[in-house]
């Protein structure tokens, strides 16, 4: 059994797709970029602002299908200058408990609407 799950809290989908398809016990979230979710606009040039900001709207569709940060056990980081890691990665630590998730990360031309980050996560909880 698929559900799709949809927050107010995360920006709306600028595609055809979900916010996340919960399936099972796992949760798929499609990837985030650096929306502010009640205007719809880029939230900063700022890496590290748009880092937050991904990681936010990503904690709240998690929450929505009643999983945080913790229940995420694999990730794709997209950047679209790779030269941005270390940033990036400060800010991602902090948002993960141990055991961190795996993740690849990515370094990608061009990103929706000129963000220079993107996040998905695959999130997993027992019941």
């Amino acid at each position: 059994m698929k559900k799709s799950i949809h927050t107010n809290q995360a920006p709306q989908p600028v595609g055809c797709y979900s916010q996340a398809l919960l399936a099972g016990n796992f949760l798929f979230v499609s990837g985030q970029i650096a929306i502010i979710p009640a205007t719809g606009e880029l939230v900063s040039p700022d890496i590290k602002v748009q880092t937050i900001q991904v990681l936010e709207n990503t904690k709240a569709i998690l929450a929505e299908a009643g999983m945080t940060m913790n229940d995420v056990v694999k990730s794709t980081l997209y950047l679209v200058d790779i030269n941005h890691f270390a940033a990036v990665n400060e800010i991602y630590g902090g948002y993960f408990a141990d055991p961190m998730p795996a993740r690849e990360t990515i370094e990608a031309p061009k990103l929706p609407k000129g963000s220079g980050i993107e996040l998905s996560v695959i999130a997993y909880k027992s019941q």
